[in-house]
């Protein structure tokens, strides 16, 4: 891998990232694929991982790397222009902190605006749940905000071995269970 994934405390991961701006860069295009590529070689190594955003591999841009479960792509300033009254609670994971879990509250749908590859300008709406938890927590990334900064209260930050443990415990606390994606 060419850049590997930060860990917790590495100080890159508390920096708010610059917008793209020149979507022509072969700088830029580089970084698409490192990101691309940071995606896939991790859920290949943990088995699990949606989304990784650029400051978890310590490019300062504005890009979000997704894996639904059809192939890896990548948003660019995406932007949260909604968000639903409603909210709900999950354990969230990170690449930044593969051992741990944090229990967090999201907004149940949002929806967004983002730059497509080729810097063309898109909007996602209503999106669901599944996806919009996901969308949370990477812009957040964008912004220097870790899950850790969002746990609920105190004891809402466990080890991941323990959340295999006592699952149905664990899940029981929340109105949601992340789904890890399947596919290429």
């Amino acid at each position: 891998m060419k850049r590997p994934v930060l860990i917790l405390g590495d100080p890159l991961l508390r920096r708010k990232c610059a917008a793209v701006e020149d979507f022509s860069d072969p700088l830029l295009k580089e970084e698409i694929e490192d990101l691309k590529e940071a995606l896939e070689l991790f859920r290949k190594e943990h088995g699990f991982g949606r989304g990784i955003a650029a400051p978890q591999i310590g490019i300062p841009g504005r890009l979000v790397a997704l894996n639904l479960g059809k192939g890896a792509f990548v948003i660019a300033n995406p932007e949260i222009i909604s968000r639903s009254p409603e909210t709900f609670t999950l354990w969230d994971d990170c690449m930044s902190f593969p051992d741990l879990m944090v229990r967090v509250r999201r907004n149940r749908s949002v929806s967004i605006r983002y730059r497509d590859e080729k810097g063309a300008l898109q909007e996602w709406t209503d999106i669901g749940r599944a996806e919009s938890e996901l969308l949370q927590h990477e812009i957040d990334h964008l912004d220097g905000v870790l899950a850790v900064d969002r746990e609920i209260g105190t004891g809402d930050i466990i080890y991941m071995t323990e959340y295999r443990k006592h699952k149905d415990l664990y899940d029981g606390q929340c109105d949601y269970s992340i789904v890890p994606t399947t596919g290429t």
